[in-house]
């Protein structure tokens, strides 16, 4: 699936038309989580179920009857995938908390399937038909949409950003490029003094974003303080705040996207660490470093890339690697401030370079033993992955 986004831009009852979508679509999910927590437990809720229910809240509501019948159901279906997460994760067993669906306050959507919208010839223009008002859109974008059939566009949300409007199209299409083989295998030790580390000897910066921005920051959350409540200056100092962590999290994502295609590109193999970085981020020293880094979008982005390009991206545990020496295999303890490798072998490295050798060392022994000549790559794709 490919997801291509255009800013939407038109007048402000339009835009006003687009608010009302999305508190309806909020309202439907909402209360389609009422009725699952309200049900007997003898009644199996499932998905068909709520979709049914939707039906009976068009009848009983016009404002939701005005919005288009396919983007109620996308509603109800977004209140199943919540029910059925907490369903797996407690059939998995999964520690701590196992993710109960909340109601929604703050919805930013309104998704409409294969009806309630037309696209102009040109394909630069869209028009949503139903009664909610919103009416056509101009696009702004360099994407080409232009060149897929409609019939492949299986869905098209509407988007609120701190910046405006957006209308993504979810285009199916298979994302699959082929690439010459380059005989390059390459093992990434992620961190915080360095983005990664490769088995190469190569050290890729740590942008660091949210810590080169955060005075501006601060700056701009003090100026919301300083408004009175329910005046438009508060409103304006909120929206600026909003901006500007928009901006770091799109820089956060460019980053991760161009560093994630140019590794899949030039290597056949990535075996990088399997980190749990939720269990992480408890450490309250480090967290904020940790989710300024990106890791696991990094990560989201080598496994798309992976199955986009053919190549083979492969998750290890990171136990011992950064302990283990890569030439002997000699446990060497060593503190987390200590920086370099010394082992009684005279192996003298630096503590990252040595731990993405022995991650590729592991890599490649794990592809050994399942005898498969590779692994699995995940089919995931990131949640905001647009096309590249």
């Amino acid at each position: 699936m490919l997801v291509l986004e255009y800013k939407a831009k038109e007048n402000k009852r339009q835009y006003q038309a687009i608010e009302e979508a999305i508190r309806t679509t909020q309202f439907v999910r909402n209360k389609c989580l009422r009725y699952w927590i309200d049900a007997p437990r003898e009644n199996i809720i499932n998905n068909a179920a709520l979709s049914r229910y939707s039906t009976v809240l068009r009848a009983d509501f016009p404002f939701v009857a005005a919005l288009n019948s396919m983007a109620v159901q996308a509603a109800a279906e977004r209140t199943w995938f919540a029910i059925s997460r907490f369903y797996d994760n407690c059939k998995k067993g999964k520690p701590g908390k196992k993710g109960y669906p909340r109601f929604q306050h703050d919805n930013r959507s309104v998704e409409y399937k294969t009806s309630g919208w037309s696209l102009h010839p040109t394909k630069r223009r869209i028009t949503f038909t139903d009664k909610k008002g919103i009416g056509e859109l101009k696009l702004m974008g360099k994407w080409d949409v232009q060149t897929y059939p409609v019939k492949s566009i299986k869905r098209v949300r509407i988007v609120r950003r701190a910046d405006g409007y957006y209308v993504q199209f979810c285009v199916d299409v298979e994302c699959k490029e082929g690439l010459q083989i380059t005989g390059q295998e390459i093992g990434l030790d992620f961190g915080l003094e360095h983005f990664y580390t490769d088995s190469n000897g190569h050290h890729e910066p740590n942008p660091r974003f949210l810590r080169k921005a955060e005075k501006q920051i601060k700056h701009a959350q003090r100026r919301i303080y300083k408004k009175q409540k329910g005046k438009k200056g508060r409103k304006k100092a909120r929206n600026l705040y909003a901006r500007k962590h928009l901006k770091i999290s799109r820089q956060r994502t460019e980053h991760a996207k161009s560093r994630a295609r140019h590794v899949m590109q030039s290597n056949d193999l990535v075996v990088y660490e399997n980190l749990q970085v939720r269990n992480m981020v408890r450490n309250h020293h480090l967290a904020k470093s940790i989710n300024d880094a990106g890791w696991r979008q990094f990560r989201s982005y080598l496994e798309y890339f992976a199955q986009k390009y053919g190549r083979v991206a492969l998750a290890v545990e990171p136990h011992y690697t950064s302990q283990q020496c890569p030439q002997c295999g000699t446990m060497v303890k060593k503190a987390l401030s200590t920086r370099t490798h010394t082992c009684k072998c005279g192996c003298v490295l630096q503590r990252d370079y040595a731990a993405a050798i022995n991650i590729l060392r592991k890599g490649k022994e794990k592809i050994a033993t399942s005898g498969q000549g590779g692994s699995k790559v995940s089919k995931r794709k990131p949640r905001n992955a647009l096309r590249s």
